[in-house]
């Protein structure tokens, strides 16, 4: 055995190179594995780039599943979630701060069909009433979610991402007062019969 042992290129089913989500900061590439030496332990690291937020994260390769971190969605997934993104908003009757935190919750989850749920929630078309700024805010974190993993899964710039998730918001029900005023009723009807 040689004194310059080969680094690995893959652990847990990771390689280096490879695009992965983080639930907490949504998708970011596998720089490289290293080992680190923490408090008298020795640590192997997977370090994470994410371009878009110039950031970089050192997970432990043993917490890697633990803390959500997973692969890219396959293509049926993203299916999936355009489909959810067409379908009608479903907003609680709850006050805002406890739905921004469910919002906020799913979004941080890494969970693309959760993240989808909030775009699709959130999205108000021109003929709408404006968001609030924390409405807006929220809708623009889970829509650069969706876009980025779109994009990485399609190859894909983010904006033709975007555009993709745009277009298949507007193929969904109708929006706006009208919309909003029938999908409060029938929701009320559903709750009188459970």
């Amino acid at each position: 055995m040689t004194s310059q042992q080969k680094k690995p290129s893959q652990r847990q089913g990771f390689k280096i190179g490879e695009f992965i989500v983080y639930p907490a900061h949504g998708v970011g590439q596998i720089a490289m594995i290293e080992d680190q030496e923490v408090a008298g332990h020795k640590l192997e690291l997977f370090v994470i780039d994410f371009d878009k937020d110039k950031m970089r994260l050192k997970v432990p390769v043993a917490k890697a599943s633990t803390i959500g971190m997973r692969k890219l969605a396959e293509t049926t997934l993203v299916e999936r979630s355009l489909k959810v993104v067409q379908g009608r908003a479903r907003v609680k009757r709850t006050m805002w701060s406890r739905r921004a935190q469910e919002y906020d919750a799913k979004i941080n989850s890494g969970d693309l069909i959760s993240i989808a749920e909030v775009v699709r929630d959130l999205y108000r078309a021109d003929n709408q009433p404006e968001q609030s700024y924390s409405e807006r805010q929220l809708y623009e974190a889970a829509l650069d979610r969706m876009a980025r993993e779109l994009a990485a899964v399609n190859k894909l710039s983010d904006t033709e991402a975007v555009r993709m998730i745009e277009t298949n918001l507007n193929l969904g029900p109708k929006r706006g007062k009208a919309a909003e005023e029938e999908a409060a009723a029938e929701g009320e009807s559903q709750e009188a019969a459970a």
